[in-house]
């Protein structure tokens, strides 16, 4: 049996505004938001506006329409964080290493030489993660 979806999951609760988020990018399809536990400066999550638990519940035209915005953000977070390269993972089910059951797309801006922080890492608040988001969202502004 395929898990169902959770609309009381942490993502849906800041798609309906009942928790905040560092917004770096929306659009009808799409939000972008600063990882609040980033593992590199500048980590960012790109989330459709559908409910979709994982990579497999999505419908595949809803999937089509949001990755435009994934690579959207993704330019943005390499110019913005003048990044060398771009690691971009998704996750599916506990197995996989999902933690949040809604489809996401981390997006971690690399340097070489320098590691990822590990998962789980100490928690950021917005103040800490909005100079990160500005830069991002000035690079949103200049594409």
């Amino acid at each position: 049996m395929t898990p169902t979806y959770d609309p009381t999951n942490i993502f849906a609760k800041i798609l309906r505004g009942e928790a905040p988020c560092v917004k770096v990018y929306e659009d009808d399809v799409a939000l972008a938001f600063m990882d609040v536990m980033p593992r590199a400066d500048g980590h960012t999550l790109v989330i459709p506006k559908v409910a979709a638990r994982a990579l497999f519940d999505i419908d595949p035209a809803d999937l089509a329409r949001f990755m435009p915005a994934v690579q959207k953000v993704a330019r943005a977070v390499m110019t913005g964080m003048k990044a060398e390269g771009l690691s971009v993972q998704q996750f599916n089910e506990t197995a996989g290493g999902q933690q949040v059951f809604h489809l996401h797309f981390h997006l971690l801006p690399r340097w070489m030489g320098v590691a990822l922080r590990p998962p789980g890492g100490p928690f950021q608040n917005a103040e800490a993660l909005r100079p990160q988001a500005e830069k991002i969202i000035a690079a949103l502004a200049g594409a």
